[in-house]
């Protein structure tokens, strides 16, 4: 018997839709890099270099995704990943991204890679070694 899997690949594809702008992926870089899985939506517009409106859009899609959540302390607001596995999800992209930039002619994008923030389950080193072992043994 056949199930009815599309609303299941609607949800997910909701999900990467949630991830697929560059200022959303940079804030949960750095939340995913933060030991508690959260940042003040002040070191956020630092980090981003967004508007506070455009920022507050972002993470309201983050938020709607389930992506993260935000506690507020009197006037300051602070954003945490749901999950840990959120974290787990960027280090594969990341290591998805070092792979294809380690056969890349120019290596100024893969040194600006490696000012990404660490992120949780791999390093940044870790993961450019492998990502240039696999470029070499092409």
């Amino acid at each position: 018997m056949e199930t009815d899997t599309q609303p299941l690949y609607g949800i997910k594809a909701e999900l990467f839709k949630s991830l697929s702008h560059p200022a959303r992926l940079q804030v949960l870089e750095v939340l995913a890099a933060d030991p508690g899985l959260s940042a003040p939506v002040q070191r956020l517009l630092e980090v981003t270099g967004a508007e506070p409106s455009a920022l507050s859009q972002h993470l309201a899609v983050l938020k709607r995704a389930g992506v993260v959540t935000s506690t507020r302390t009197g006037n300051a607001v602070e954003y945490r990943l749901t999950e840990p596995l959120v974290a787990e999800l960027l280090v594969v992209a990341r290591a998805f991204l070092l792979q294809r930039l380690a056969g890349d002619a120019d290596p100024a994008r893969l040194a600006a890679a490696r000012t990404l923030p660490a992120l949780p389950g791999a390093s940044a080193r870790a993961v450019l070694d492998a990502a240039r072992e696999r470029a070499d043994r092409r």
